[in-house]
């Protein structure tokens, strides 16, 4: 296919997939947190908004849910079909960590969701919050071993090569390796972030379209507290995990800035645009802030990192794609920033609900701490390159021995699927969206009541109403 060699094509079929799960896991480990919060702050006050608001969401985490769980079987099926001599040599550390991945997070999620979602009037109050809380936790629980996994192929710690194949000697080195915590905070707020992103637009496009009701502003509101308190401290996370990056990755670091050689004496200038070019070696109409690098880079005036140069060419990360996805991680997260900060202003001047630009401005970011993650997640894997077990294993010895025909036509197939199969989820979620909560204030013995409703319906867009017997009696 166009030319592209068999790793170029299991590397092209494993970042689609990638590509297309991380957005289901972000949001779902976003609302579990939201969901947990607002049932919690229901059972406190007794406020029906927080009750309309959980069943609401309840939903579309359920669908989502669902498509993540999907997505995610396909991508631990192509570790043994594309990418069998990683598993081999690998996967004595690899295969234990997604092990206690399933044991401990799915099988919590798995058997908390069912009381969570259909246990309402099954269950007291007390033990329903609970479920609900042991799901959010789960989703927690799921990251820090996925992400134990990754950052041990990141920064390697903990192992030993016994005939060929990576032995474990140190379990707590193995997973709590240089680069994990900064890695597992960083993606747990970017997943916070990206759902309160998309449920401040939501309840955005529902002011936008005249529904002004309690639950809908309260969801508005809480979800831009969220954007600015948790957005500037991403920002001083992703500082910290760059000088650990720095410390064990110079040349991603390198490859991001578009810094090819230190000159001696001099301070590095921030490159805020330009054209990487890894063939001339050089960053092409660069556009730079004189001290500006060696500030952020390294908090130093004068600082140096290594620049690309230093290291041989066969070890170099592709900068002309990281440098790019770099930027545009850092750029949305100064506009998350911003929407934060300009909320606040608009709070402060009572217009929060009211100012049809900023509501408009609330909408079009509301994909955009998804688009964060996919580019810091092609930054980071791109970034290791050319290794997949950084400085033990190259990527080109990982791959399985397919013909690039084969792996054409599966990628072929996937592409084709995942937007048929996926693409009708994300369309059913946004109808969701769009339908909004109900807007009629709930009480006792109504259907907006759901401790005398029948079971919340994950799949059903339509607003719930009174069933059965007693709530019909009670209706007429």
């Amino acid at each position: 296919m166009f030319g592209l060699s068999a790793l170029e094509l299991a590397r092209i079929q494993f970042g689609f997939t990638v590509s297309f799960h991380i957005i289901f896991p972000a949001i779902t480990i976003g609302l579990g947190a939201y969901l947990a919060v607002l049932e919690g702050l229901w059972l406190y006050s007794k406020e029906q908004a927080y009750l309309q608001l959980c069943h609401f969401w309840s939903k579309i985490f359920a669908v989502n849910f669902g498509m993540g769980v999907v997505s995610g079987i396909v991508m631990a099926y192509q570790f043994g079909t594309n990418w069998s001599y990683f598993s081999a040599f690998a996967g004595g550390v690899t295969g234990p960590l997604l092990t206690y991945e399933v044991l401990t997070a799915f099988f919590l999620e798995a058997g908390f969701l069912g009381v969570m979602l259909f246990g309402w009037n099954k269950v007291g109050p007390g033990l329903h919050f609970f479920a609900t809380v042991m799901v959010s936790l789960g989703t927690l629980i799921s990251t820090t071993w996925i992400l134990a996994s990754n950052s041990w192929m990141q920064t390697p710690q903990g192992y030993e090569i016994v005939d060929g194949r990576v032995v474990p000697v140190d379990w707590l080195e193995v997973i709590f390796n240089p680069s994990f915590p900064y890695r597992l905070v960083h993606m747990s707020i970017a997943a916070f972030l990206a759902a309160a992103l998309f449920v401040g637009a939501s309840g955005a496009w529902q002011l936008l379209k005249g529904r002004d009701s309690k639950a809908i502003r309260t969801m508005f509101s809480m979800a831009m507290w969220m954007i600015l308190v948790v957005s500037p401290v991403q920002i001083f996370v992703g500082d910290a995990h760059g000088l650990n990056t720095l410390e064990h990755q110079p040349a991603k670091i390198a490859a991001m800035e578009g810094h090819w050689e230190n000159m001696p004496g001099e301070s590095m200038p921030l490159i805020l645009f330009g054209i990487p070019d890894m063939e001339a070696e050089t960053t092409r109409y660069a556009l730079s802030i004189p001290y500006l690098g060696s500030l952020i880079l390294t908090h130093e005036l004068h600082g140096q990192i290594p620049g690309l140069k230093s290291f041989p060419r066969d070890d170099r990360p592709n900068s002309t794609v990281i440098f790019f996805t770099f930027r545009l991680m850092v750029g949305l997260g100064v506009l998350m920033l911003l929407l934060g900060i300009g909320g606040a202003l608009m709070r402060w001047r009572r217009k929060l609900y009211s100012s049809r630009l900023f509501l408009r401005a609330a909408v079009l970011m509301g994909p955009t701490g998804l688009i964060a993650i996919l580019a810091g997640w092609i930054t980071t894997e791109m970034g290791r390159q050319p290794w997949v077990v950084y400085g033990v294993m190259r990527t080109r010895d990982a791959v399985s021995n397919h013909s690039p025909l084969v792996l054409s036509t599966t990628l072929a197939i996937f592409v084709v699927m995942y937007f048929i199969v996926f693409g009708t989820g994300i369309s059913y979620i946004l109808k969701l969206v769009d339908a909004g909560p109900d807007v009629h204030d709930g009480h006792p013995g109504s259907g907006n009541d759901p401790q005398n409703a029948r079971s919340a319906r994950p799949m059903s867009a339509a607003p719930d109403h009174p069933a059965g017997p007693t709530a019909e009696r009670e209706e007429h």
